[in-house]
């Protein structure tokens, strides 16, 4: 074998091996984590002193305050009767990614479309990465922008009574998302072939009928991909949420009242909560339901992400 073809295949061995234990590291890692904050959220399930506080039905179901008033939801972890009730930040976090989606996957998309199809070359070279540098941007600075400039924007546009609301933190969220959608769904139609184009407009078909006939729908898997990828962008963003939400926990699915969501509790309460408490077993509880969340979303929409290709490959059976 000569010296260079085995210098070759040794920097081969030595970058398949990194690789690997990258990999490795990664999984290994995860686990950890999870396993870290399962370990921490047990106590709920096994502690009889944190279950008379915090039990599974005191957490999803309505807890009477005093014997004879109405049950409500409540999250009052530091009052003099605690109470836990993660419906309002449940309701809080699905408002603020409905709102999100909303208002990022349309924009997205028509981006994602214009560029690959419709745009001239040099606009593309332009317009693509702009929209991907919004993913550079700190979600702190984009959270400080929506509660100093976008609320009260908002708040006029609209008349609102209340200033931060899920309509300014879903709209400074949805920005978050917006490149993550337009990246993977620009990909996606992309990689469309060629010939579908060509067959469409050899067949009489405008170029508007072609990307919206044909493109669109051969790209709809990887389109699906990004739209739950952005999903779980927007279940698990934080630092918007806290600072543009209000952070009120009420059970609203009014989009214009005040919010909390999962993700921005444990970021606002952890740093100040008894280590061991109840509030502190729950807290870790809540990051064990965000973990649970995103992972059955990812999952089942790679279910029907295969499925779908199954179709249109003419393959399913």
């Amino acid at each position: 074998m000569k010296p260079s073809s085995l210098s070759h295949s040794v920097s081969e061995k030595i970058i398949e091996t990194f690789i690997h234990l990258s990999a490795a590291v990664s999984i290994v890692g995860l686990v950890l984590i999870f396993i870290f904050i399962g370990k921490e959220s047990l106590p709920v399930f096994t502690s009889p002193e944190i279950r008379r506080e915090a039990s599974l039905s005191k957490i999803f179901l309505p807890q009477s305050p005093e014997p004879g008033e109405e049950k409500v939801f409540r999250w009052q972890p530091v009052s003099v009767v605690p109470k836990y009730s993660l419906l309002p930040l449940v309701v809080g976090t699905l408002k603020a990614t409905a709102v999100a989606l909303l208002f990022a996957i349309p924009l997205a998309l028509a981006a994602a479309l214009f560029t690959s199809e419709f745009a001239p070359s040099w606009l593309r070279e332009w317009v693509k990465p702009v929209i991907e540098l919004l993913a550079g941007i700190p979600s702190v600075v984009m959270g400080f922008f929506a509660l100093i400039v976008m609320a009260t924007y908002v708040q006029e546009l609209f008349g609102l009574d209340f200033r931060l609301n899920a309509i300014s933190a879903g709209i400074a969220l949805g920005l978050a998302v917006v490149p993550v959608v337009y990246t993977m769904a620009e990909d996606a139609l992309s990689a469309v072939p060629q010939s579908y184009r060509e067959g469409s407009i050899a067949l009489g078909a405008t170029p508007w009928q072609t990307a919206w006939r044909v493109v669109l729908p051969a790209a709809f898997p990887g389109i699906f991909a990004a739209c739950i990828l952005g999903l779980g962008r927007a279940i698990g963003e934080t630092m918007i949420v806290l600072m543009a939400s209000g952070n009120a926990a009420v059970s609203s699915w009014s989009p214009t009242d005040p919010f909390r969501s999962l993700s921005a509790t444990i970021a606002a309460e952890m740093g100040e909560v008894v280590r061991g408490s109840t509030h502190y077993h729950v807290l870790f509880f809540i990051g064990v339901l965000l973990f649970l969340f995103t992972f059955f979303i990812n999952y089942l929409g790679q279910l029907f992400v295969e499925r779908l290709r199954q179709k249109l490959s003419g393959t399913d059976k």
